[in-house]
């Protein structure tokens, strides 16, 4: 390869709304917490160690019948989305800037759970009807 030596029309994506490759025997519901697992599957959020999250699912997709991949899921992100409040281990205003932990696939909790689940994102703002995750 060598450097540009004349002007260059780079393609880019402005990584707000990503098609994902939907892990096997998952359904992600539109609204929904979404993560990739361990191999950079869409599934949606669960409490578990080995999740990254990605962000909020645009459309149902149901891929409870299909192998890994056989379908995509629309994912937005790069903004804040108000998930519920686990209340086992609520998410308090003290929490703002930190932070949160994936509980499911709506529900964000304050701690990780002893190491039981993965990170949702930083809290934006906390209200009576749920978190604000960006």
């Amino acid at each position: 390869m060598t450097a540009l030596v004349a002007d260059r029309n780079t393609p880019f994506k402005d990584g707000l709304l990503l098609a994902v490759p939907v892990a096997a025997g998952v359904k992600i519901y539109a609204g929904a917490l979404v993560a990739a697992n361990a191999a950079g599957l869409a599934t949606p959020g669960a409490t578990a160690a080995t999740l990254t999250y990605l962000g909020r699912a645009e459309e149902q997709t149901d891929n409870t019948g299909g192998a890994a991949s056989a379908k995509t899921a629309l994912v937005r992100r790069g903004i804040a989305f108000k998930f519920a409040n686990l209340a086992a281990d609520l998410v308090t205003q003290a929490s703002q800037g930190k932070l949160c932990y994936i509980a499911d696939d709506q529900t964000v909790a304050a701690t990780n759970g002893a190491g039981t689940r993965s990170a949702a994102g930083i809290v934006q703002g906390v209200e009576a009807d749920g978190v604000w995750v960006l």
